[in-house]
This record gives structure tokens, C-alpha cells and sequence, in this order.
């Protein structure tokens, strides 16, 4: 089985039908998606519309969560914040409650998801070291677990009670015990790349490959600012670059 596994779309329709073109262009039909569907960018509605159609399994995000009323406003920037409340008021009551439904973490066959952190999810916590995957790895049921959040994608993996980190491309799992991955993000990169970052998981050969495409970043930029968006949420798709 071979699955691609995408998160962090923040509402930029643009990069999340790019990736899908690439994943069908793979022949990819078993999609994993870890999460913040909307946020930051215009297009919240069209994204839902794109991923519901996909059918894939998803988990929610902290910006998900916050647009179904269920995670405090509190916890965001000013900018964010305005962003969210925006975002409401694009989306149908449909949208919302499909947002509302998603768990926080789902396990299929020997793999979990989550958005943030396996450890009390609901908090969105981050794993950014050594010792934050090793927490997570400690109370992981299943082989390999991804995850988002940082929108900087990378990979811990733990052997024979060591913890180490890759960053790719290409990353062979055989005689590993577990890995948490983290698939970087579709919309809203912040490694100083800024194209969509994704993953394709090769189940049967137990290999990662984190892959980068371009994709019309103009467009997404434009619309950021015709919605009279926070200017930072256009300025972070054009300045983080390479």
C-alpha cells in the first residue's frame, strides 16, 4: 500500500490541488491528512470541498478545531485570530460541522494520526527535539505516526532506544522501531522553502519520501490580499523561500 499523506493546507486551494495532481500523476489514491484544513489563506470552503471529495482519513487541527468552536480564540496571534474569524463567515454550516466531526487521532492498520502531539492532543503542543519525540514515541501504539503542526517536515526515528532525525528526501524505516514524521506543510511551508511539502508512504518497501513541487504561489498570494487578509498571511508564502 502506498499512501500520501499531506496537512497543514491552510486554506491555499492552489497548493492543495497541485499535490493532488502529483498523487494522481503517482497513481496515489490512499490519502492521510493530519490536519488544518483551513487558516491563513482564502480559499477554507474550495479546500473542505477538495478533501471531502478525496474520502481520505483526516484528523483535525488546532485551526480546524478553532473555526468548529472548539478550541479557544485565545490561543492564536491577532492575525490568526482575525483569520479565523474570517474564515466563518466563508463557510456553510455543512462545512463547519464536517470540521466539528474530526477526531483528534485516528489509527489504520499500523498507523496513527495526529495534528500536534500524541500526548493529550487536544492541546496542540509541539514536537520540535529530540526529547519531545521521544515523549510521543514512548506512548505510540502503532509503527509509524505523522503529524504536523510546525509546518516543518522532518522525521524521528527510534532504534534500539535511540532517537535520531532525518530530514530526507528518502528515508528507509526497515529495522526501525518506530517513526513519527512530520509531513511539513501543503499551504503554508516554514523552512524557508516555499513549496508544498508532502510525503508519500511506501507501506510494503517501508520507505518516507518527503517531496517538494512548485505550484502557482501568485495566485494564492493574490487572493490572500483581495479578502483583506492579514498582509503576513501573503507575505509567509512569498518570502519563505529558496
Amino acid at each position: 500500500m502506498i499512501y500520501g499523506v499531506i496537512g497543514d493546507i491552510h486554506s491555499n486551494y492552489e497548493a492543495l490541488t497541485a499535490v493532488i495532481g502529483e498523487f494522481r500523476r503517482e497513481g496515489i489514491h490512499d490519502i492521510l491528512c493530519v490536519g488544518d484544513i483551513v487558516g491563513y489563506a482564502a480559499d477554507p470552503a474550495k479546500c473542505i470541498d477538495v478533501i471531502r471529495e478525496l474520502n481520505c482519513t483526516i484528523v483535525a487541527g488546532n485551526h480546524d478545531y478553532a473555526v468548529a468552536g472548539k478550541f479557544p480564540l485565545s490561543y492564536f496571534n491577532p492575525d490568526a485570530r482575525t483569520t479565523v474569524l474570517w474564515t466563518i463567515e466563508q463557510l456553510s454550516s455543512d462545512q463547519i460541522s464536517f470540521l466539528e466531526s474530526l477526531p483528534l487521532k485516528r489509527e489504520l492498520q499500523d498507523i496513527t494520526l495526529v495534528h500536534a502531539s500524541l500526548n493529550r492532543p487536544e492541546l496542540f503542543d509541539y514536537i520540535t527535539t529530540g526529547l519531545d519525540a521521544q515523549l510521543n514515541l514512548d506512548i505510540l501504539g502503532t509503527r509509524v505516526c505523522f503529524y504536523g503542526h510546525t509546518h516543518v517536515p522532518a522525521v524521528f526515528l527510534l532504534r534500539e532506544g535511540d532517537v535520531r532525525v532525518e530530514r530526507g528526501p528518502l528515508i528507509d524505516l526497515k529495522g526501525v522501531d518506530k517513526a513519527i514524521i512530520n509531513v511539513g506543510s501543503v499551504g503554508q511551508p516554514r523552512d524557508w522553502d516555499n513549496r508544498p511539502s508532502f510525503v508519500i508512504y511506501n507501506a510494503e518497501k517501508m520507505t518516507i519520501e518527503i517531496r517538494r513541487i512548485k505550484y502557482n504561489v501568485n495566485d494564492a498570494v493574490k487572493k490572500i490580499h483581495s479578502a483583506h487578509l492579514p498582509k503576513v498571511n501573503a507575505r509567509r508564502l512569498s518570502t519563505y523561500s529558496i
